[in-house]
């Protein structure tokens, strides 16, 4: 009960704070445009901040709640969280206002206004994201192996070595399997509810915390980022959902558990290297408002999506990617389940 009213608290502050900055991120033409569309309309982005902010909002209303009602919560490792989430954020929010103030065409030949940060830039500052967990974890150098129960000795590679690495890779890896109105934040609550459940089966209460309200928020964003979008995410939301990931997995010490969950997002890098990270995952708009692949190879799991139809003569839309893709990953997170419990 206590975990679904986190997750209640988190989901209607995250409709509060993103009804409240939709107008704000307009008037201060924090803005991108929306592609696939006809119109191509103009929408506000950056939907990381006010999700960042609510859930500041309700880590500091759960504190006030554990130091009345006696929760003995380790306050110290959700702080060491919300410290590595809000600097991905803000490495994301950074890339969102870097911006031109008309449209120019990017290297795939879409009009774009954001200009963003360096691609090499991007990942180098996500480091500084991992540096909490880093001196957090500094003296305990194990990672468990769930499916046989083996508690594996790393020594200095587990904290120098395995969790920036694995905190880089997941923080970066989320931004590429991106694009489609409503797929990063129901990424986002599938990833987090998995991650949540597996967690309060093994009894990891301040991961299980974190999940449940990153349930709430990515809910509450959806609610406006659905086809179509009233609000794009913007890479500070999609810094904050691989932060959410990349933390929850570490601090809850479930690592190989997300590594099964993560296999999509690695063969979505796989397929991008394929296109030499020179292809984009969107489509070409159709008339009848359907989405035709945008090249005669496979450089994305959008791509899969948008060459099945060809096959029995149909097209497939926006919003039906974005579903096709909710269910890979829910079909790699059942197969965590079964692997690890």
């Amino acid at each position: 009960m206590n975990y679904f009213i986190l997750f209640l608290l988190s989901f209607i502050l995250s409709l509060l704070f993103i009804k409240t900055f939709i107008p704000i991120l307009r008037s201060k033409k924090i803005i991108a445009i929306d592609q696939q569309k006809k119109n191509k309309p103009v929408v506000p982005t950056s939907a990381g901040i006010p999700i960042f902010i609510a859930f500041l909002f309700v880590l500091l209303i759960l504190y006030v709640l554990s130091y009345y009602l006696k929760y003995n919560l380790n306050f110290n490792l959700i702080i060491v969280a919300l410290f590595s989430i809000a600097i991905v954020t803000f490495v994301g929010f950074l890339d969102d206002i870097k911006f031109n103030e008309s449209p120019t065409k990017n290297k795939y030949g879409d009009h774009q206004l954001r200009v963003g940060l360096p691609a090499w830039l991007k990942p180098l500052l996500t480091i500084f994201g991992s540096i909490p967990l880093v001196f957090y974890f500094i003296g305990n150098s194990t990672m468990t192996i769930p499916l046989i129960n083996i508690t594996l000795e790393l020594g200095v590679l587990y904290y120098f070595l395995f969790i920036p690495l694995f905190f880089i890779i997941v923080s970066n890896s989320t931004n590429m399997l991106a694009g489609m109105n409503g797929l990063e934040g129901s990424l986002m609550f599938i990833v987090c509810l998995a991650l949540g459940v597996f967690l309060l089966i093994n009894g990891r209460i301040e991961a299980t915390i974190i999940s449940f309200i990153g349930c709430g928020l990515a809910l509450g964003y959806l609610v406006f980022n659905w086809y179509p979008a009233k609000i794009l995410p913007g890479d500070s939301f999609t810094y904050l959902f691989g932060a959410f990931f990349a933390t929850i997995s570490i601090i809850g010490d479930i690592e190989l558990f997300s590594i099964i969950i993560f296999i999509p997002w690695f063969i979505e890098i796989i397929l991008k290297l394929r296109g030499k990270l020179k292809v984009r995952s969107l489509g070409d708009l159709q008339k009848d408002g359907s989405l035709k692949m945008p090249y005669n190879k496979i450089y994305s799991w959008t791509h899969i999506f948008m060459y099945l139809p060809i096959l029995f003569k149909k097209r497939i839309k926006e919003w039906q990617v974005t579903i096709c893709i909710d269910l890979v990953v829910i079909i790699f997170c059942i197969l965590a389940f079964i692997i690890c419990i």
